[in-house]
């Protein structure tokens, strides 16, 4: 039990420094330091969170850091990993297995975000789960893991799903978490920075963007999936607003074509 809290304690230490590092350096920089270069890149330029909200979102997302904690160390277990693919050794595996191991963590993780995120936006469960998180209106990078209690044990409980189903390494999960937290800051900067050229690249139909998911939170449902659009395309919940809403916005930026 002594080695589980010690543990325990470190991975909330790298949970809270990932976010607190990466959130925190995206907000820094859009919303006090380019704050008046990027207006026109604003999603909801009429619409503003204030510190309240900020503070709110930092609370709820450092206690949701030590819960991601808990369940990640809990597939760590002696009672849970001898029945995992994880493995400690690289040379059980090429070492390319470590970035394609990533690769699929995110598609998997995008699959299983979808279903689970239809699931709290049922009416029994709205209410006493997600609705905190959807407090957040307007989203801002402090956002990303301002989540209800319940909800932050179902978001974590992605790294069981992938050490059950696949061979993973710490360094791969440590890496799968890293790159998780950043599309998610991004998904919820409040700031669309997609190129000129993303909107007719064949990515477009393929990637979220920042406007996707804040769209999400404008209008409280649609756009369920966290990386990929291809979940609400299949399902037929993508929002109708969405691509009308990112042109709007990539022609305040950038003018008629």
């Amino acid at each position: 039990m002594e080695t589980f809290f010690k543990y325990l304690a470190a991975e909330t230490a790298f949970n809270l420094l990932r976010y607190f590092v990466i959130a925190g350096m995206m907000f820094y920089l859009f919303y006090k330091v380019f704050a008046g270069r990027f207006t026109k890149n604003k999603i909801q330029p009429k619409r503003f969170a204030d510190k309240k909200d900020f503070l709110r979102e930092i609370l709820h997302s450092a206690m949701s850091s030590v819960i991601l904690a808990m369940v990640a160390i809990f597939a760590f277990t002696p009672w849970i990993k001898p029945h995992t693919f994880i493995y400690r050794n690289l040379d059980e595996y090429p070492i390319w297995w470590i970035p394609l191991s990533v690769g699929l963590a995110l598609i998997v993780h995008d699959t299983y975000f979808y279903w689970m995120h239809r699931i709290l936006h049922h009416p029994k469960l709205f209410n006493i789960t997600h609705l905190l998180h959807h407090k957040s209106t307007n989203p801002s990078p402090w956002t990303a893991y301002s989540f209800h209690v319940l909800e932050a044990f179902a978001e974590g409980g992605v790294v069981l799903v992938l050490v059950f189903i696949m061979p993973m390494h710490p360094l791969s999960l440590a890496l799968f978490t890293i790159v998780a937290l950043m599309i998610n800051v991004y998904g919820h900067l409040g700031y669309e920075i997609m190129p000129k050229g993303f909107r007719k690249s064949f990515l477009f139909e393929i990637l979220n963007s920042s406007t996707y998911h804040n769209l999400h939170h404008a209008k409280f449902k649609g756009n369920y999936s966290l990386y990929f659009r291809v979940w609400d395309r299949v399902m037929g919940t993508e929002h109708p607003d969405y691509v009308k809403q990112y042109d709007i916005i990539q022609e305040r930026r950038f003018g008629k074509e």
